[in-house]
């Protein structure tokens, strides 16, 4: 079973954003959620909301069968780039310089145990 998330428009770049998110991959779910409790960049936040996000999405789905967060896992985890958008600074001599602020979108899939288990058996 797997369950995922995404948050667009995030309002982080996303080369900063695969800092944290490098760091969490493959982790298991709580594991990754302790992680980044820990870490001082501005970029956590986001992430342990739609890591969280995936987890209940996990438990919606699968309302008929027990699904125990701690076998659960981050199978993949990818931040792509967004829009950006495009503001000016003023300079000297009445010019302007132009600068981006970037965005991310944020996609998160947990997956069980089991899964990555298999996943392990395939591969050797």
């Amino acid at each position: 079973m797997q369950s995922r998330a995404v948050r667009k428009y995030i309002r982080n770049a996303p080369m900063k954003m695969r800092a944290v998110v490098n760091a969490v991959r493959g982790k298991g779910v709580a594991e990754a959620v302790s992680a980044l409790g820990f870490m001082p960049q501005r970029a956590t936040d986001p992430i342990e909301r739609t890591l969280r996000d995936a987890v209940f999405n996990m438990i919606e789905q699968n309302r008929d069968e027990r699904v125990d967060e701690d076998d659960l896992f981050v199978k993949e985890i990818r931040v792509d780039e967004g829009p950006a958008y495009k503001r000016f600074r003023p300079a000297a001599r009445g010019r302007a310089h132009p600068y981006k602020k970037r965005t991310s979108h944020l996609t998160v899939i947990v997956a069980t145990a089991d899964e990555r288990d298999g996943a392990e058996l395939e591969a050797a």
